[in-house]
């Protein structure tokens, strides 16, 4: 019952690779700089992933970055996607998905680099891409300590859901879970602005992502 309640109360739309220039300044801005910087293996989060596309998105490109640049993360990445309704996750973690759910946002040429057919219509991520993401049902109103420190979070189209005080709660979190030259990754309508001082904004053309300022 409570997991119906959970669906019918989140919205649960997306798409793969939402917006395309956010994931475009994640391969070529933002997993360069990082990787010059790489102490530890890259940890990137999709907060509220809902049925996997995006963090199977950041998946991909990350990949398209590995083979453009060979070695180019010799201490690797890991993905954590999360979300708040357990129905959502198991799909997620499936990583199974319908040809027309794919033919949505999803060029023909990545379908066939990064998708095995599994017959009656479905199409399944393959190994390489679902193997770097890890699934957790997780509340963003809880506390974020036990998830750790992060080198990227994306929180796209999440935040304009929420009030202006668990806005607040929620980005100053995000700060604290960043490590300190990370970045965070927010929705086309969304800014941090009015909820935090938190963060300083950066300019990509044609988008905005945020760091958190170094104290």
């Amino acid at each position: 019952m409570r997991e119906r309640v959970i669906d019918a109360m989140t919205t649960n739309e997306t798409l793969w690779f939402r917006d395309v220039h956010p994931f475009e300044i994640f391969k070529q801005v933002i997993l360069p700089e990082l990787a010059l910087r790489q102490k530890h293996t890259l940890r990137i989060w999709s907060a509220a992933c809902s049925s996997g596309q995006e963090p199977y998105s950041l998946s991909m490109a990350l990949q398209e970055y590995l083979w453009s640049k060979p070695g180019g993360l010799p201490l690797g990445a890991e993905i954590l996607a999360t979300d708040i309704s357990a129905s959502m996750l198991k799909e997620a973690q499936s990583g199974v998905y319908e040809a027309a759910s794919l033919a949505r946002s999803l060029s023909s040429e990545r379908q066939q680099r990064f998708f095995e057919p599994q017959g009656q219509g479905l199409w399944r991520a393959k190994n390489e891409i679902r193997a770097r993401v890890q699934f957790k049902e997780w509340n963003l109103k809880q506390s974020f300590g036990a998830l750790g420190k992060f080198d990227v979070i994306f929180c796209r189209n999440v935040l304009i859901y929420f009030s202006n005080e668990l806005k607040q709660y929620i980005l100053r979190r995000f700060a604290a879970a960043l490590q300190p030259y990370g970045y965070l990754v927010l929705g086309s309508s969304e800014s941090v602005a009015g909820c935090t001082d938190l963060f300083d904004m950066v300019r990509i053309e044609p988008a905005v992502v945020y760091r958190p300022k170094i104290k």
